[in-house]
């Protein structure tokens, strides 16, 4: 009986025992595969990757240079922008948006021809940027007038706002049943937004422990938030109370977080020091690990993911000593080494 009893318990074991293997396959071996050379010697801010149409977005200073994801060749550029940040994709109307600070617009444009199609004036400083499928509205995160700024997809016009956030807005992202989540960075909050009707719905504090709350994604099925905090951790909360459920330590200089559904992988990005890429496994909607980190580059602080091949592109250049601090500028970042612009390759 006794040989019976750890024969099924080893055999309870198996399935268990060869998910773990197949999860440290798939996330283990990450290391940086290509360097793709962006001419230019502007800076940069979030790439988006567009995996259905095989298009990787890279804002870059005052143009967003687009690449194919399978040839990793330059495929065009959208020119005569200023201060660009970020790119959402809304395909069912072949539309791109680009936030810019000029001192602030969303720049829409078409996919296939990358001709500007409209651009509209918004709250100052936009940064985030995604597109809602719910609602068919674009969303920015306007940090300069500390609030929210929804674009109608289809004609690219103002469809309403949410003012008076109570600080410096951040990162965002929706859960595409009606809510769009937005950090507050300064002040450590976390805001649950009523998509449709352009109201505050719940305010949840973060910090401590997550502290200058920065990046985020959503596990939708799971109603998780992952975020970014710029005090070293990457946090998980729920979506539904606002409680967080689980921490792990990071990198600093956290500005770009991604979830791939498929494989319960959490990639996070921090330029700080070396720079690396942290790559976590969900292991179930409350417990998080960590299955690897990959030396990157300094400044490497954003990046995209392709979800087809699980390639990750994090845009970076050389660097050379920082100015000196100014009363304007306290903390300037290290100067560009012209002609080193690029897209770093992440891959097995």
């Amino acid at each position: 009986m006794k040989t019976r009893a750890l024969f099924g318990e080893a055999a309870r074991l198996v399935p268990v025992l060869l998910a773990v293997a197949l999860t440290l396959g798939a996330a283990g071996g990450y290391h940086v595969i290509q360097r793709i050379p962006i001419p230019g010697d502007s800076g940069w801010d979030y790439i988006t990757a567009d995996s259905q149409a095989r298009r990787l977005y890279v804002p870059h200073g005052t143009e967003v240079v687009v690449l194919d994801l399978d040839s990793d060749k330059v495929v065009g550029e959208i020119t005569g922008l200023k201060g660009v940040h970020g790119v959402a994709i809304a395909r069912e109307f072949r539309h791109g948006f680009i936030s810019a600070t000029d001192p602030g617009s969303v720049i829409m444009f078409d996919l296939k021809t990358l001709a500007v199609l409209n651009k509209e004036r918004v709250g100052d400083d936009p940064n985030g940027i995604i597109y809602d499928p719910l609602t068919r509205r674009v969303f920015t995160a306007d940090r300069g007038s500390k609030r929210l700024t929804a674009i109608d997809a289809q004609t690219g016009k103002v469809a309403g706002t949410v003012e008076d956030l109570g600080g410096r807005t951040e990162h965002l992202a929706s859960d595409e049943t009606g809510h769009v989540f937005l950090n507050m960075q300064d002040v450590g909050k976390l805001h649950k937004i009523d998509a449709k009707n352009f109201k505050v719905l719940e305010t949840w504090s973060v910090a401590p422990p997550c502290g200058q709350p920065s990046s985020m994604d959503i596990d939708r099925a799971h109603s998780r938030v992952f975020i970014g905090c710029r005090s070293g951790l990457f946090a998980v909360v729920d979506g539904s109370s606002g409680k967080i459920v689980d921490t792990q330590p990071i990198g600093l200089g956290v500005d770009a977080l991604e979830f791939d559904p498929k494989t319960g992988l959490i990639y996070v990005s921090t330029g700080a020091g070396d720079g690396a890429l942290s790559i976590f496994h969900e292991e179930g909607p409350d417990k998080y690990a960590l299955v690897q980190t990959v030396k990157t580059l300094p400044g490497a602080r954003t990046m995209a993911l392709d979800h087809k091949t699980g390639r990750i592109y994090l845009p970076v250049a050389d660097v050379g000593p920082a100015p000196d601090p100014t009363p304007d500028n306290p903390r300037p970042r290290p100067r560009m080494v012209p002609g080193t612009f690029s897209v770093l390759v992440v891959g097995r």
